[in-house]
């Protein structure tokens, strides 16, 4: 299974930068204490123009862990009584047209991985074997492959709010030089606020870095599930097969 790459220099700033906003505010004390209570919704606005990509981003995790969940739901790949279905159509024709069509109907990932064995029954079960495993090694791939775009959420969106966090952070010193003041609650209020974007990212990430392993782990799964029925569709039906026949496919 993928594993996402560790970030120590990310988790190191945001410590660092979250253990600095605790020391000013811890400082400033009472004096902050005015500022009124603030709600979710205008404390996510103080994030500033990087929350825009953010939100964009915790909707498409959203939509593709969805899509992905229904896509990837057992019945959908390998649907119940397709082995047996398989069988009856190979059984009538010793052609394989039937079996062909009937894994065309079917279509989807195990349409593709038995029709691939299929084609190879001139040539034995141990061809049709290796046809069928190799063609589930490509399903495999290009299962896995549909995960990326979770993948990436889950490595960009931790950057992006670091990105907010240190251009707020930047903003405040700024603001408080030109001002030429010391208050440290002005200070304070701006990286608590420049904190947003990194608690933001954080948040979307965490979840939908779960859900890719989940996905990750279902597919594996999937995959051993339509190895197993391969070996059942050999051994119950392939080993039946005529003869190789030089030069057929």
């Amino acid at each position: 299974m993928t594993r996402l790459p560790l970030r120590p220099l990310p988790i190191a700033l945001t410590l660092i930068i979250a253990t600095s906003a605790a020391a000013l505010a811890e400082e400033v004390g009472e004096n902050a204490g005015g500022a009124g209570e603030e709600t979710l919704f205008s404390l996510l606005v103080k994030g500033g123009w990087v929350m825009i990509p953010l939100a964009i981003a915790s909707i498409i995790a959203l939509a593709l862990t969805v899509e992905r969940a229904i896509s990837l739901q057992r019945q959908r790949v390998l649907p119940d009584g397709f082995l047996d279905g398989l069988g009856e159509a190979w059984n009538a024709d010793p052609s394989g047209a039937q079996a062909l069509q009937y894994c065309d109907e079917r279509g989807g990932a195990v349409g593709h991985v038995f029709k691939a064995g299929i084609q190879w029954r001139h040539f034995g079960y141990p061809e049709v074997s290796r046809a069928i495993e190799d063609a589930g090694s490509r399903e495999a791939d290009r299962m896995k492959r549909s995960l990326r775009g979770l993948k990436a959420i889950a490595s960009v969106a931790p950057l992006m709010g670091l990105m907010g966090t240190v251009l707020g952070l930047i903003s405040a010193f700024q603001e408080t030089a030109d001002e030429e003041s010391q208050k440290s609650t002005e200070l304070a209020g701006g990286i608590y606020e420049a904190l947003v974007t990194t608690a933001t990212g954080l948040v979307i990430a965490i979840p939908t870095l779960l859900v890719y392993q989940y996905l990750s782990s279902r597919v594996d799964a999937l995959i051993d599930h339509i190895d197993e029925t391969g070996t059942a569709f050999i051994v119950d039906y392939a080993r039946l097969d005529p003869a190789p026949a030089a030069g057929q496919g």
